[in-house]
């Protein structure tokens, strides 16, 4: 019975992986496919290898029991007249709801190419089944309150930097009398931008399950080797965009423009990639974290509120997010590469780096902020920087409404499955638990 659970539940964790790179990961190529630098499929094929890179080699190796920490397992365990072993088995059940409502709620949205943001649809659920289980006093409704903040926080910090940054560009190098020209002084502080602000990320977003035996690669070391490696490859892009732009001054506005942005094309590329790397490293815990904690109390009868995720849960994670990526991806991303603005290389690589400095900064003043939500923001500053006419105002909408009702949506769905679990299987789990806590 223990392993027909596990095979359930597993099944659950690579469904809602599934859905994470339908939805989630699809937003990090989305500039890359919108601006033409990546064909959809040379797309997943980056973004697969990215993602499940960042998911097994350096994704989290122990994982908070109930994600983001909106319940708290203690709360459940000390509720007045449970029977032994059924805190632990609500916990299953809850766990079980959350990430099932969760890939639910992410399949529809995916069905109908909204992006919406994978971290709080588990919040959500996970808070749904938190306040059927043990009451409204379990959830940290602090946490939530900030969650909520940042539904305006990051794609409004996230669109503002993306609009200033290519107002620069438009300003110095695409408004220019001769753009090839300018591109060869104002793209490789561009560049420098970009290699600081996705080195950084990488290791603060990617590298920091790993970094506890890497300590000469914290705190200031950190920046400076970021600045270091930046300077380097800002002058080596120096001589390759000089060599790339020779003699193109002299061509037509239009012909030079075209060749511009080509010089964007590797830039747009690589911030993509590094995004969904991120990516990989920091949510395949929405996945795998509520299935990681299921096995460690089947195994054990005990809750804890941090559990150890063994590879090969790390890799089932990684896998479905390849797979939903591949099979499914191409909607949310041909809505947020192509349908909220035109997006060109140049364009790309504002939006990247603005996402990413964003989730980078609010990261490290530990603010909860989506990528998807700050990702989306960026577009829509690229396009507003073209005026209000530059973003499409009907899709727009649509997703906004999309984030707003993720949260309650997940959480009246959870409640529902968790109502269903526990009166169809709470005896059953009781004894499961009992007989893991008495080996």
């Amino acid at each position: 019975m223990d392993l027909l659970i596990l095979i359930i539940t597993g099944c659950i964790g690579f469904y809602m992986a599934w859905n994470i790179g339908a939805n989630d990961v699809a937003n990090s190529m989305a500039d890359a496919v919108g601006s033409k630098a990546l064909t959809v499929k040379q797309a997943v094929i980056a973004a697969g290898i990215c993602e499940f890179a960042g998911a097994v080699l350096v994704g989290s190796s122990v994982t908070d029991t109930v994600r983001k920490g909106i319940v708290d397992p203690r709360m459940i365990a000390s509720l007045p007249g449970l029977r032994d072993g059924e805190a632990a088995a609500l916990l299953i059940i809850g766990m079980t709801a959350a990430l099932l409502c969760a890939a639910v709620w992410l399949n529809l949205s995916s069905m109908t190419g909204m992006p919406v943001s994978t971290t709080h649809s588990i919040v959500g659920a996970v808070a749904g089944f938190g306040v059927v289980a043990a009451g409204w006093q379990a959830v940290n409704w602090g946490k939530m309150s900030q969650i909520v903040a940042s539904w305006f926080i990051s794609p409004v910090a996230g669109g503002l930097l993306a609009f200033i940054l290519f107002k620069f560009i438009s300003t110095f190098i695409l408004g220019q009398e001769k753009p090839a020209l300018s591109a060869k002084t104002y793209a490789p502080p561009i560049v420098f931008l970009l290699v600081v602000v996705v080195t950084l990320a990488t290791i603060y977003k990617g590298l920091k399950h790993v970094i506890g035996g890497l300590d000469w690669l914290t705190g200031t070391n950190s920046i400076l080797i970021s600045i270091a490696f930046a300077l380097v490859c800002a002058v080596l892009s120096r001589v390759w965009i000089s060599k790339r732009l020779t003699n193109k001054d002299s061509l037509p506005i239009p012909k030079q423009l075209e060749e511009v942005e080509k010089v964007f094309v590797p830039l747009v590329i690589v911030s993509s990639c590094a995004v969904a790397f991120a990516h990989g490293a920091n949510d395949v815990a929405n996945a795998v974290g509520p299935f990681a904690a299921i096995v460690h109390i089947l195994q054990t009868g005990t809750v804890e509120m941090k559990v150890g995720v063994p590879i090969a849960v790390l890799m089932l994670g990684g896998t479905g997010i390849v797979i939903g990526l591949a099979t499914y991806g191409h909607r949310v991303m041909t809505t947020v590469g192509t349908k909220i603005t035109e997006i060109t290389p140049s364009r790309g690589v504002a939006a990247d780096i603005a996402a990413s400095a964003t989730v980078l900064i609010c990261t490290r003043l530990s603010l909860p902020v989506s990528t998807t939500h700050t990702l989306v923001g960026a577009i829509m500053g690229i396009g507003l920087a073209r005026g209000l006419g530059g973003i499409n105002k009907d899709v727009s909408k649509k997703i906004f409404s999309s984030w707003f009702i993720t949260v309650p949506a997940a959480a009246i769905l959870s409640i529902i499955f968790f109502l269903i679990g526990r009166y169809f299987f709470l005896d059953m789990l009781i004894d499961i638990v009992l007989t893991a806590k008495a080996k």
